[in-house]
Parts: structure tokens; C-alpha cells; sequence
């Protein structure tokens, strides 16, 4: 008998593709005897099949595993919305890249079967928590599986911060602003802006400077226990702004702080049996390819 028996079904906004995937998982699981439960982001889709879709939080809180159908957007926002919980998750994947769903719609039934038995990967990721603080007020409080971006809103002009480590000043620079990511984030806006691949097993947390103003500014790897302070200077002519997996925002004034730890509790990632890192790499950024 499979150790997962309630499934919740996370989906990007649906669409023609999105519907049809739903439908092949949907019998999937009925034919397994296994419980559906799907998310409020497939409404439309839960109507068709006289469904009462199930609030984000509830989903989270009673389902033995959640399958997210979509991108490694979709699959960004269904973690943040799991990061309080232990709740193993599943991509599927309907987008382009495909760094966190590794499944594609037409190995559902091999893949899934596999799963559903007993024959899969575990692996956890970490996340990170992030507090605004203002005036020595928490104004804001955000999770992050990618990587938390500084960076100036609106216009092309560098920004002024103040960066320190575990209470030990790095240093301030001028930049477009920083990317702070997890091992996992390493391969998204850290990695266009020249920041390291880290193995999503390592214990880490990379500082990327956006296009720095003092070109010896390089990308900086610390302990992934480590409280990442960072503090908007007080002169600064362009407003800043965070974003979180590039999806949640938040505008800064001077003298706003940001401060980045570590969140005690990893998403536990669901892989098919042969996955493996070093072929998404080279699948997805074009690794030994011939010109």
C-alpha cells in the first residue's frame, strides 16, 4: 500500500494543457483508491468534476504529499505555501525549464506508479525566512525557496547597503542590488548575475552582487546558518525593493533593514528513482552541447 494516501493537486492557472494533465492524474489516483484534493488554483477544474476546491491552507495541513502541476513558478509558490510544514511535494512539469518538476505529462503513469509503490528519492531544500524591519518594527515576514533580491525599483540607477554577517560588517557597496539565494536559487538570478552553482545538498547561502559599482564586489559564500543583515543606506535617490522567488514584493525606505536566516524546517522534495542532478544541469543549461 502506498504511504501517501491523501493527495493534494497544486496547478498553475489552468489552461487547455493544464486540464488535460489534471484529468490523467485525477484517474490515476481514483484507480489507486487514493484521496484528491485540489487547490482553489484549480477551481475551474474541480467545478467541471463537482468539486469543492480546498483552501491553500487546509490542503497543506491534511495531504500526505502534494503534486504541483505547472513551472518551477508554480512549484516556488506551492513550497513557500508548504514551508511551515512537512509535507513532501512532486513537480509535474508544464513550463520551460524544469529545475524542481521533473516529470513530464506523458511519464504520469510510469513515474507516478513508481511513486505511488514505494520506489522514489527524498531529498531536502532549504528555505529562507526573511524579516523587514522598520523603525525597529517587523513590517514584513517572508519565505523564499530560490533567493531574496534587493534591487532598485523603477528605474536604472544603483542603489546604497550596508551588508553584515552573523553581526560582523562585510562591507557597503553601490550596485544595482544583491541577490541572497539558497543552493537551490544558485541556478536562477544568482547564476545570470555570475554567482556559483552550489550542490542543493550543500549547507549554504550565496551573496550575488547585480552589476556592483566596485567590480572586486564578488560573489560571496557563507554558512547556511548564517543571519544575513542588510541595511538600505540613508542617502539614497532611488527607492529599493525585495522580492521574494521573484513573485512576492515589498518596497523599502531608507534605513530599512533586511535581515536573512536559514528556516528550520527543509521542503522535502519527491524524485522518481534515476533522478539525477548533474543530467538537469546539463539538460537545462545546455551542458557539452556541440556548436
Amino acid at each position: 500500500m502506498s504511504s501517501f494516501q491523501r493527495i493534494g493537486l497544486i496547478v498553475k492557472q489552468p489552461a487547455l494543457q493544464q486540464e488535460e494533465t489534471l484529468s490523467i492524474l485525477v484517474q490515476l489516483l481514483e484507480e489507486r483508491g487514493l484521496e484528491t484534493l485540489l487547490d482553489e488554483s484549480a477551481a475551474d477544474y474541480a467545478r467541471q468534476l463537482g468539486i469543492k476546491p480546498t483552501p491553500r491552507d487546509e490542503l497543506t495541513q491534511s495531504c500526505d504529499l502534494v503534486i504541483v502541476v505547472g513551472g518551477d513558478g508554480t512549484f516556488l509558490n506551492a513550497a513557500r505555501s508548504l514551508a511551515d510544514h512537512e509535507v513532501p511535494v512532486l513537480g509535474i512539469n508544464l513550463g520551460r525549464l524544469g529545475f524542481l518538476v521533473d516529470v513530464s505529462p506523458e511519464e504520469i503513469p510510469q513515474q507516478l506508479g513508481r511513486v505511488f509503490n514505494g520506489d522514489f528519492i527524498e531529498e531536502e531544500r532549504k528555505l529562507l525566512k526573511t524579516e523587514i524591519h522598520r523603525n525597529d518594527e517587523i513590517i514584513g515576514s517572508f519565505y523564499a525557496m530560490n533567493d531574496v533580491t534587493l534591487h532598485v525599483r523603477d528605474v536604472v540607477r544603483m542603489i546604497e547597503f550596508e551588508t553584515s554577517i552573523d553581526g560582523q560588517y562585510v562591507n557597503i557597496q553601490r550596485a544595482d542590488g544583491l541577490v541572497v539565494c539558497t543552493p537551490t536559487g544558485s541556478t536562477a538570478y544568482a547564476l545570470s548575475g555570475g554567482g556559483p552553482i552550489l550542490h542543493p545538498t550543500l549547507d549554504a547561502i550565496a551573496l550575488v552582487p547585480i552589476c556592483p559599482h566596485t567590480l572586486s564586489n564578488r560573489p560571496l559564500v557563507v554558512a547556511g546558518d548564517s543571519e544575513i543583515s542588510i541595511r538600505m543606506c540613508g542617502n539614497n535617490r532611488s527607492s529599493g525593493q525585495v522580492a521574494f522567488d521573484g513573485q512576492d514584493n515589498m518596497d523599502l525606505l531608507d534605513e530599512d533593514q533586511i535581515l536573512i536566516r536559514e528556516h528550520p524546517t527543509p521542503i522535502r522534495l519527491i524524485h522518481p528513482q534515476g533522478y539525477d542532478y548533474y543530467h538537469i544541469l546539463r539538460a537545462k543549461l545546455r551542458w557539452s552541447e556541440q556548436p
